[in-house]
């Protein structure tokens, strides 16, 4: 698998509150025709809270890079939020506007507030070695 930095999202970014990935990626047409766009979304160190029950990871875009109005274009809630976790989000879908970002939900089971600790790497990747 090969990560660039240039299409990074989050690299070992620290999760301790819902969020938006470190980075935003530009892209210059839509993404949705010829080869599918691969993702990588891998929980690095594992989530800690008394109350955190999972994670809501969602592939946003707008038609600006300050993401006055961002749509989501898909969502995966991943119920482990253990290091090792990986996102089932395989391909960037289409309905692009020209900037990408990834948003992290974290759901807790109750009123809880704050993580202590929780990172997550993504980006777009080339030739990952899972099977589709």
């Amino acid at each position: 698998m090969i990560l660039d930095n240039e299409t990074l999202f989050s690299d070992s970014q620290a999760i301790t509150a819902d969020c938006a990935s470190t980075n935003i990626v530009k892209l210059n047409g839509e993404v949705a025709f010829g080869t599918p766009v691969e993702l990588f979304v891998q929980i690095m160190e594992a989530f800690k809270s008394a109350e955190a029950s999972s994670l809501t990871v969602k592939v946003q875009t707008s038609d600006n890079e300050a993401f006055t109005s961002p749509k989501d274009l898909v969502s995966e809630t991943l119920s482990s939020i253990e290091a090792g976790a990986k996102a089932n989000l395989k391909f960037l879908p289409k309905g692009n506007k020209g900037y990408i970002r990834l948003y992290y939900d974290v759901n807790f089971a109750s009123d809880a507030s704050a993580l202590t600790q929780g990172k997550i790497t993504a980006g777009i990747v080339e030739g990952t070695s899972e099977t589709y």
